[in-house]
């Protein structure tokens, strides 16, 4: 662990050695407080976490070849472990005034793809399985269940922690703030977009919630309808677009020249 320069040798398995941490500054703070927690596992390597933190049973040493699956289900239910752990350790005074995102980064690794997805269509891919991720909210006025559809991105937390820490912008730059879904149906956007490029493949995508389009830098395209085919396996564009489909192909070009330029 590195920590204001200095480097230390630490054998505490991590999620729970972030924990700890995390517990410790909170009880410090007494002001208002924000805190990003970024755990490390689940992740590559494969690996098998104290068994008081999983249900998995006795995990031998992780090996190549071995089924990885239940190594990365076992680093899961570690850190829903571990997040249970802070949760508690949080004054409950203080926790009734704290709003919880809970957000992933990206897919699962390929290595543990399941059916429907692929390898090549979770983790490292502008599949959805890549890059549509989960987010859980509650807490401190948190007052809608159930689930939206949103299409929300990753950059519209900094404009919605930012708006519920009391600033009055709704958006700044292309961050927008979702503050309003907590508590009542809105739209927040009518396009979502990302990008990759790891120095093989650049591309980036669109999509309105019903269709979806990827442009590679070569100038390869698919297009998938995200209603009928919500796994991606047919491109619309092998086959004739139907109006409702070339309008849409059209549409999300158009969004894409204003992110992209």
């Amino acid at each position: 662990m590195t920590e204001d320069g200095s480097t230390s040798i630490q054998t505490t398995y991590t999620s729970e050695f972030f924990t700890d941490l995390s517990i410790d500054w909170i009880n410090e703070q007494s002001k208002p407080w924000f805190m990003w927690l970024a755990y490390n596992a689940p992740h590559t390597p494969f690996h098998a976490p104290p068994s008081t933190m999983h249900n998995q049973g006795d995990l031998a040493a992780y090996a190549n070849g071995m089924d990885p699956i239940p190594y990365y289900m076992a680093a899961i239910e570690a850190m829903d472990f571990q997040i249970g752990r802070l949760l508690e350790n949080i004054p409950s005074d203080e926790r009734e005034n704290t709003v919880i995102i809970f957000i992933g980064d990206n897919g699962t690794p390929n290595q543990i793809a399941q059916s429907p997805y692929s390898a090549q269509t979770a983790k490292g891919s502008l599949a959805q399985g890549g890059i549509n991720v989960p987010m859980f909210i509650n807490g401190s006025g948190v007052s809608r269940t159930g689930t939206d559809d949103n299409l929300i991105t990753s950059t519209d937390l900094f404009a919605t922690i930012s708006e519920i820490a009391g600033i009055s912008t709704p958006q700044v730059y292309d961050s927008k703030s979702f503050m309003s879904l907590l508590s009542q149906s809105s739209k927040i956007r009518d396009y979502q977009y990302s990008e990759m490029d790891d120095g093989t493949n650049d591309s980036w995508t669109i999509s309105n919630g019903e269709f979806k389009l990827i442009v590679n830098a070569n100038g390869n395209e698919v297009l998938y309808d995200l209603i009928n085919d919500p796994y991606e396996s047919k491109d619309l564009l092998t086959g004739t677009l139907s109006t409702l489909e070339a309008n849409a192909k059209i549409a999300l070009e158009s969004e894409l020249l204003k992110i992209r330029n």
